[in-house]
């Protein structure tokens, strides 16, 4: 028990934005939390690099689904506003630069969306293009309400009904390259709505249709930045749990979860120190836990042996002038695009010609740079590590996984192809590089196989399939993160705190002390609503459609009149 009487204590080992914001909701519970975390800063990928006056964000740039932070901070008692985070909207979202000179500008603006989808596919495109948004917002909402608010902790929660009525309009059994084909017929625009499987580690030619919805959330809501970085988020989760009383240690790594007769009931640091708790919430790389902080098992080495997202070759550059011809957000796509995808996920290298992703955050804020100077982010999906050394020279696998080398031809890539296609020269405007690798991916922040988005999102790694949110063995163990449900992303693992969270109050005894996704669903039931804005009952059919059944009914009067003239039945009926 923790220092109140009868006050309930709870260990969160990993300080990333799961495991922060569920230290947050169980503080306010009345928990009293203590989080460890391995690195001397939290957020984990989701953190900053500094250099000199310029500022990296280490991980995510975009910020999606604002309503889930929102809720978050809602939860909390407090907002994001409150907190000091302000969010700044990337207009254009994207740039997509295309090898023949061609570049596509995607944005929350339809007019604008109208004239770029024209210019490829004509009048009919945008048409297309509005059937496109009207399926990836099914595919959003339904994944809102069904997926990303509800938990699946066994085969039979995929059984609700409610579930089973919806699944099918998810699409999860076709890609989404598949079904942007319908609605897109030019090549170029199937990659434009597709690259952002990306986001879920996933080749667009695998992931499940379902994940249209990342689209849908930045053509309908937009893609934000927070002012100072992303981790300006996570700051400010930190100190709300901090004011709830939660208690952090960084630089503290966990040596090993404590289990006794058949329950977590502490941890082991590694400087030999025991500490116990009532219970523990593990946020660290699930299969990392699995297999190094929790007794051997099966399930540990079947973790291990399941698919995992792509990894990354990411460049923080500092340069000594503005390049103006990018934007914040930009994407350079490959000319073969399939085999680019299959080199990642197939052979786990590095394609021949890489799709990626170029950021340039101080174009949204300046305070992200020196005055008249440029920060530059590039992403670069590369395959994950293929052995458990991580050295990737494994007697049984080519010895082709040579990071050195990788690094130098992504590099090069990089910077050639942002000029060919852009102008721009970053090459000759560089003047200081920092590198993330797979290597440092998983040294840094114990990554499975250096994979930055966890497990695979492919359907058998999903809902009910998806590792559980709490130990199938352990009493009081929990887990939350990009691996376990509902999935990888910030704006997701923050739904899965909440999950995680409520899970936990529900099975301590202990009254979650803010609005549960179900009521949220339920809604008020009208109550407050004033009568111009009650949502009114559809009729069955439309005055149009009874004017013209009222027609046909005469017309058939008529006829059927006619027929009685001629001779009670011998006419036109015969």
């Amino acid at each position: 028990m923790g220092k109140g009487s009868g006050q309930k204590t709870a260990f969160v080992v990993g300080a990333g934005v799961g495991g922060v914001a569920t230290a947050a909701r169980l503080a306010k519970a009345g928990f009293n939390v203590t989080v460890f975390e391995k690195n001397d800063f939290t957020g984990g990928r989701c953190s900053l690099i500094h250099h000199d006056g310029y500022r990296f964000d280490q991980g995510p740039s975009l910020l999606l689904l604002p309503h889930l932070f929102r809720e978050a901070f809602s939860d909390l008692d407090t907002s994001l506003e409150a907190e000091g985070v302000e969010l700044l909207k990337c207009e254009p979202n994207y740039n997509l630069w295309f090898s023949d000179g061609e570049s596509f500008e995607l944005s929350t603006d339809q007019a604008r969306m109208k004239s770029e989808v024209e210019k490829w596919e004509g009048k009919d495109g945008f048409e297309r293009y509005l059937g496109f948004l009207q399926e990836s917002h099914r595919h959003y909402e339904l994944s809102v309400t069904h997926v990303l608010k509800k938990n699946f902790t066994s085969l039979f929660s995929m059984a609700r009904l409610s579930f089973l009525l919806k699944v099918l309009a998810l699409h999860p059994f076709e890609s989404i390259y598949s079904r942007a084909s319908k609605y897109f017929w030019t090549e170029r625009l199937r990659r434009v709505f597709t690259f952002g499987s990306m986001y879920m580690g996933m080749s667009p030619f695998d992931a499940p249709g379902t994940y249209s919805l990342l689209q849908y959330t930045e053509l309908a809501e937009g893609i934000w930045y927070p002012r100072g970085g992303f981790h300006r988020v996570i700051a400010a989760l930190v100190k709300v749990g901090e004011r709830l009383g939660v208690t952090y240690r960084l630089s503290t790594p966990v040596a090993s979860v404590t289990i006794s007769n058949g329950r977590a009931t502490g941890v082991t640091l590694t400087t030999g120190e025991s500490l116990s708790a009532d219970l523990v919430v593990i946020n660290a790389d699930l299969v990392y836990a699995y297999n190094h902080l929790l007794p051997p098992s099966s399930t540990a080495s079947s973790l291990s042996k399941r698919a995992a997202s792509c990894s990354s070759i990411s460049f923080y550059w500092a340069l000594d002038r503005q390049v103006p011809e990018l934007t914040t957000h930009n994407i350079f796509l490959a000319d073969h695009y399939r085999e680019s995808f299959d080199s990642i996920f197939k052979k786990h290298l590095i394609p021949d010609q890489p799709s990626f992703y170029v950021n340039v955050p101080s174009r949204i804020d300046p305070s992200a740079a020196p005055e008249g100077k440029d920060s530059v982010v590039v992403l670069v999906p590369v395959g994950h590590l293929l052995d458990a050394t991580g050295t990737g020279l494994s007697p049984s696998i080519p010895h082709n996984q040579d990071w050195e080398t990788m690094v130098a031809k992504a590099r090069e890539t990089v910077i050639s192809t942002v000029r060919n296609r852009t102008g721009a020269d970053i090459g000759a405007a560089l003047v200081h590089e920092i590198v993330n690798t797979p290597m440092s991916w998983k040294e840094t922040f114990n990554l499975d196989k250096g994979a930055i988005l966890g497990l695979s999102h492919s359907f058998f790694n999903v809902l009910s399939f998806r590792p559980k949110t709490k130990h199938p063995k352990y009493r009081d163990l929990f887990f939350v993160g990009a691996s376990t449900h509902p999935g990888t992303g910030v704006p997701i693992c923050l739904a899965g705190a909440k999950i995680t969270s409520e899970q936990v109050l529900l099975e301590s005894g202990v009254r979650v002390p803010w609005t549960t996704a179900e009521v949220v669903a339920k809604g008020s039931g009208g109550k407050g609503v004033k009568d111009i804005d009650r949502i009114q009952a559809r009729p069955v059919v439309s005055n149009f459609h009874i004017g013209i059944l009222v027609v046909v009914l005469l017309l058939l009067s008529l006829l059927w009149r006619g027929d009685m003239l001629e001779g009670m039945g011998g006419g036109i009926w015969q």
